[in-house]
């Protein structure tokens, strides 16, 4: 067998470590493969590596050759799950919020726009490669709940009117697209008439290079909602300061968080512990 040199990978602070192969085959085992798969997925990981590769680029090799190997995989968390027992406001927004900063767009949060008949309360802007869109954050408590036509004809009804708030020079704020963002997936009613009306319809694996799930996955951010023995209260109370993802937890400052949300610093390491088992990178 031909020896591999050494494989730095990079983390999302910008720190460099070796690649640890052996961190592939704890995760697919905590994901339910048995260890021939563990070290199958992890020798095929080990085969796309490149130098500085970042970890959570790692971390999408291990889904995609682990969904390939058994279709029905599960996390070794609960995603869908964990999105679904965040509360709508503000902890589903702010997480959609961070979602979307953290995969190329720039957002501003919670926005009233004028439109020609009347304002509209909505949940973000957003804007990337020249497109401004306004953001609807759709939250389902079930999360085999299918996000129907109505959210797409309210959005519909929202970018006309301030389309024409705009041309009649009632606002200075222009839009291109409406986009809805949902932790489930569409109907086919509602799938085929955002495609018809041009709005951005983002669900829980559409669409497939834009997808929650996709995004979740290239940024490593997954919800504290995730850790099952984090208590509701204390969540609500991190989300009340914008903390939503585990990966602010790991990455923060203790002192500034808990400063700044009030949750006790020991509370913090606790769940910063939590997170670090829970997720691999």
């Amino acid at each position: 067998m031909v020896s591999r040199l050494p494989v730095f990978v990079t983390k999302a602070d910008g720190s460099r470590q070796f690649f640890d192969k052996e961190k592939v085959v704890r995760t697919c085992l905590r994901m339910g493969a048995n260890k021939h798969i563990a070290y199958e997925v992890a020798e095929k990981v080990e085969q796309r590596l490149y130098d500085g590769i970042p970890t959570a680029k790692v971390l999408q090799l291990v889904f995609l050759f682990m969904r390939k190997q058994q279709p029905r995989v599960s996390y070794p968390y609960d995603l869908r799950k964990g999105m679904s027992l965040m509360s709508p406001k503000p902890e589903f927004e702010e997480f959609i919020q961070l979602l979307l900063s953290s995969n190329g767009f720039e957002v501003n949060p919670n926005k009233i726009l004028v439109g020609d008949c009347g304002e509209h309360e909505i949940d973000a802007v957003a804007r990337k490669d020249g497109v401004t869109y306004f953001v609807e954050a759709k939250h389902h408590f079930n999360y085999h709940a299918l996000t129907g036509l109505d959210e797409s004809r309210i959005a519909r009804a929202i970018l006309e009117d301030v389309t024409e708030a705009y041309e009649s020079r009632k606002t200075s704020q222009r839009f291109d697209r409406a986009m809805i963002i949902t932790n489930t997936k569409y109907s086919e009613h509602a799938v085929n008439y955002g495609r018809c009306r041009n709005i951005l319809q983002i669900g829980w694996n559409t669409p497939v290079d834009l997808s929650v799930q996709r995004m979740i996955e290239a940024t490593n951010l997954y919800p504290l909602s995730c850790l099952k023995d984090l208590k509701r209260d204390v969540r609500a109370q991190l989300a009340n300061s914008g903390v939503v993802a585990m990966k602010q937890v790991v990455e923060g400052d203790l002192t500034k968080l808990s400063s700044k949300t009030r949750v006790p610093k020991q509370i913090l390491e606790k769940i910063r512990q939590q997170a670090e088992k829970t997720v691999l990178f």
